[in-house]
């Protein structure tokens, strides 16, 4: 029998038949906010002219609107775009590069954004550099080190996540962007798993460029993400798909703006939903987002204890580097594996336990681990389920 989640699964359609340990992946949409989804949808469909012709930019100011607040930004330095790989694309593919270059990133960085900071250096011939995080960590300080020890005069920008993707790990942001500014280096934040986890505040973070998603933590629909760039170097951004805006004559608009808010025609529905996720979710504990944030990193916390106790693991970071993921570290395993995960552990948790949670190998960490997330629907008594199917099965 499978162990109860939190009474509060009844916003989600989640199978009742799967531990689902893994918001972090692709998040998990609430009902009312898929349901307003729907509405928008059928809006959009009895009159496709009108809407995109006369609603839209109205309907996406409102949206960016509330999301600007939400994050700590102007309304005006934000744009829409579906996915943090897509914002890191965006500004990564619009910079103007050279064989005198360097390209800063770490090795937590998430594969995607890995690849296109590749595919950019090698096509400019600039040459990438990676500074290692060390994991297990046990201060923040060894990050920041780790990572300004590697900036140099060819330094162009640094790429690192705020929250990393295979770890969980809380970045330093504020301290790290602080030290890039003073040292006249930009920085692009891939922040993909921020928005929703931590509060954040973008204008005071004070960064070059910061992406992250919505659909993620703040459980809007699928394909709703921000891009973020600050003022002064809004002139230089391109957007991946070059449309009409790109020739317009508008003056009451910024170029940045009139371009970014139309790359052609597509689904708007995840962007107009933002503001009724940003709401629902707030909802769900009397003190709010705060509230949702705190009882979340406090579920994680206990569930990789729990983890631990059972595997006999320690914790392979400090508290304070914890927000709604968390990852331990598990025993070697080399034998080759053809499967759909790229772990059998993985597939034997789902099969055997219906437990649905990620099981990495990270080649450039040398290690294997297991990362769990926490959202309003989990329970400490999945991750006890979990502890004793990998007592078993390990």
């Amino acid at each position: 029998m499978l162990p109860q989640p939190s009474p509060l699964i009844d916003h989600w359609d989640l199978d009742p038949e799967v531990v689902f340990l893994n918001h972090g992946s692709f998040g998990a949409c609430p009902r009312v906010v898929l349901e307003e989804q729907t509405r928008l949808r059928t809006h959009i469909e009895k009159e496709p002219v009108r809407f995109f012709e006369e609603e839209i930019e109205e309907r996406l100011d409102t949206a960016r609107a509330r999301l600007a607040d939400f994050v700590g930004a102007e309304a005006e330095d934000l744009a829409f775009v579906p996915n943090a790989t897509s914002g890191v694309n965006t500004v990564l593919r619009s910079l103007h590069l050279g064989p005198d270059d360097e390209l800063l990133v770490t090795d937590h960085e998430y594969n995607a954004c890995r690849n296109a900071l590749d595919y950019v250096a090698g096509r400019a011939g600039a040459a990438v550099v990676v500074a290692h995080i060390p994991f297990p960590i046990e201060d923040p300080a060894q990050a920041v080190e780790a990572l300004l020890s590697k900036v140099t005069s060819r330094t162009r920008l640094v790429l690192f996540d705020h929250i990393t993707s295979p770890t969980g790990l809380v970045m330093p942001a504020e301290e790290i962007v602080r030290k890039l500014n003073e040292r006249g280096v930009d920085c692009l934040v891939d922040g993909a798993h921020a928005p929703g986890q931590l509060d954040l505040k973008l204008d005071e973070l004070g960064a070059a460029y910061y992406t992250g998603n919505c659909h993620k933590w703040m459980c809007t629909p699928k394909g709703s993400a921000l891009l973020h760039v600050r003022r002064d170097r809004q002139q230089q951004i391109r957007p991946l798909a070059i449309s009409h805006g790109a020739n317009s004559t508008r003056r009451d608009r910024s170029r940045f703006r009139i371009e970014a808010d139309w790359t052609g025609t597509s689904d708007p529905t995840p962007y107009l939903c933002v503001p009724i996720a940003i709401k629902e979710m707030g909802s769900l504990y009397p003190g709010g987002w705060d509230d949702l944030r705190a009882k979340n990193r406090e579920l994680v916390i206990q569930g990789r204890d729990t983890l631990l106790r059972a595997t006999g693991g320690t914790a392979p970071c400090p508290d304070e580097m914890l927000s709604h993921l968390s990852a331990i570290l598990l025993p070697e395993d080399n034998t080759p594996h053809e499967g759909l995960y790229e772990d059998p552990l993985q597939e034997r948790l789902i099969a055997e336990h219906s437990v649905q949670v990620p099981v990495m190998r990270w080649p450039a960490l040398r290690a294997r681990f297991l990362r769990i997330s926490a959202q309003a629907y989990n329970s400490p008594a999945q991750y006890e389920h979990l502890a004793k199917a990998l007592t078993e099965l390990l």
